[in-house]
């Protein structure tokens, strides 16, 4: 407990960042796991692109809003089940999603002076909330994420970022995949006992904007 209230307590002290927002985007690859595909997020790898603006409290957090596009496809001929009456299913999935996240920084990330003892790189984890919708063959279905993920940051300029980050999404509902894929062995599921993923890799760069006044004088 001394540990943890010690910890929390350098985090509420971490010096504000110099910017208060960034901005910019991240393009990679998409993978999914659900009813089409249980053994390998490689198997029918999509394409990912993100648009997105943090805001930076300090030096160790950030709070992201990130807009994505993302296409996932899957089968269920490569997978070794089989399924009532020997059927086999195929989708293509486009995917529309929001995410709200909160993210670490594993060291105090930025470009200063010796003293600020800031590190130009830094590992850092993800964590968040949000919402999807999926289109698959003029069918649509909306359902709630989960984002999970870590990442790997470094400051090309004081406000100029690249990020190499991978995520992993839970999606609350069993329809990513289109109807079709819906309950494939006859077995009800909830919307929290489904098996529903979708992973993002991609490699982003963002733009630091809304410079914190370091030195304030007032004038009465």
């Amino acid at each position: 407990m001394i540990a943890f209230a010690a910890w929390a307590a350098d985090i509420a002290q971490a010096q504000e960042a110099p910017y208060k927002f960034d901005i910019g985007g991240g393009l990679g690859m998409s993978g999914y796991l659900g009813d089409a595909n249980n053994s390998s997020l490689l198997k029918h790898p999509g394409f990912t692109v993100e648009a997105g603006m943090r805001y930076l409290p300090n030096v160790r957090w950030a709070f992201r809003g990130v807009l994505g596009y993302t296409t996932l496809s899957g089968n269920t001929a490569d997978m070794e089940n089989y399924l009532p009456g020997g059927a086999e299913y195929s989708f293509s999935a486009n995917v529309f999603s929001l995410d709200l996240r909160a993210e670490f920084n594993f060291l105090p990330y930025g470009i200063g002076e010796t003293y600020k003892k800031l590190s130009r790189w830094t590992p850092y984890l993800v964590l968040g909330t949000g919402f999807c919708i999926s289109s698959v063959s003029g069918s649509s279905a909306g359902a709630a994420t989960f984002p999970m993920g870590a990442g790997v940051k470094f400051k090309l300029k004081p406000r100029l970022n690249l990020a190499a980050e991978f995520t992993m999404t839970k999606v609350l509902g069993d329809k990513l995949d289109g109807p079709d894929l819906h309950d494939l062995a006859g077995i009800k599921t909830s919307f929290i006992k489904n098996t529903d993923w979708f992973s993002r890799l991609t490699i982003g760069i963002t733009y630091e904007f809304g410079e914190r006044c370091q030195t304030c004088h007032y004038v009465d």
